[in-house]
């Protein structure tokens, strides 16, 4: 069988588990040269973490391990990882607080671990978050983590919803537990994810941060500040040499209806040239398929 040939059915394969998804059919080689590929290879920073450019977010509106993607039902958030996968997304965003470990490596099955990445999040917080009896030190945190993804080690895990300025005195003793999971491989990178403008200003001056969670779109919807005070921190953080990962880039929905806003908001971001990753909460594969078009029409500007 020759290379064109191979290709074709690859495509045609690919096509028909979209359809199979109830998606349109979607074209896996449709990048532009000179625009952004939502499936790319991106590097987090100098975590040495190399990953796809769009990330399946999987808590959208969550709290206490519910959420619009737990609503789905187990069959259907399957088939939504695995149509991200399939289309080409590489990395996917999960949390204790979001319920969703259960469900990736099932999706994922008979996928090699080293082909994707998985992001996941301690819920420290004393609010009810989680149940009481699941929390406790980040080291036993991720030691159920594991067992609940049935996987060796995971490739970022965050301390989630940070908001004070002091957070790295106040969760110095999670930090440390966190770098000496990483000095033994059961993780690979640690970080933040950030929910107030003081959080992300000290996650930039904090050298224990490899990759930094944030809520950047155009409008300032859900984020933790307006767009340019927020932005200014993002390129320092990058600068620093920290993988940035970008939020509520629909706004959390609230762009979903508005074709306008939602190109506004991908150009936006992919422009700053400061967002590594883009986390997007889709809930269905027509959601992928709409996004990574919106990214694919985004130009590159070469500085």
């Amino acid at each position: 069988m020759n290379l064109k040939r191979r290709e074709f059915l690859r495509c045609s394969a690919l096509a028909a588990g979209a359809l199979a998804l109830g998606a349109p059919p979607f074209n896996v080689a449709e990048t532009r040269p000179g625009t952004f590929d939502p499936f790319g290879k991106v590097t987090l920073g100098q975590s040495k973490l190399q990953t796809s450019r769009f990330c399946l977010g999987t808590g959208m509106k969550a709290w206490q391990r519910q959420s619009n993607h737990i609503s789905l039902g187990k069959e259907k958030l399957e088939a939504l990882i695995r149509g991200a996968y399939d289309r080409g997304a590489r990395l996917f965003d999960l949390a204790d607080l979001y319920g969703t470990h259960p469900y990736v490596l099932p999706a994922l099955r008979g996928i090699p671990r080293d082909r994707f990445q998985v992001i996941t999040k301690i819920w420290w917080r004393k609010d009810g978050g989680v149940p009481e009896r699941d929390q406790g030190d980040a080291d036993v945190c991720v030691a159920r983590f594991l067992r609940e993804l049935n996987t060796d080690y995971l490739d970022l895990v965050l301390l989630h919803c940070v908001t004070s300025a002091k957070w790295p005195e106040e969760l110095r003793k999670q930090m440390d537990l966190l770098s000496k999971l990483k000095e033994t491989g059961t993780i690979r990178a640690h970080g933040v994810s950030c929910h107030s403008l003081e959080a992300l200003e000290a996650a930039a001056a904090e050298p224990w941060v490899d990759s930094v969670h944030t809520r950047i779109n155009p409008e300032g919807i859900k984020m933790d500040g307006p767009p340019e005070k927020v932005v200014p921190v993002l390129q320092k953080i990058h600068a620093a040499g920290k993988g940035v990962v970008g939020m509520k880039i629909i706004g959390e929905g609230a762009f979903r209806n508005s074709e306008e806003k939602r190109d506004a908001s991908v150009k936006f971001v992919l422009g700053l040239g400061c967002v590594d990753v883009l986390n997007v909460g889709c809930e269905t594969p027509a959601e992928i398929d709409d996004f990574a078009a919106r990214v694919r029409k985004v130009p590159v500007v070469k500085t």
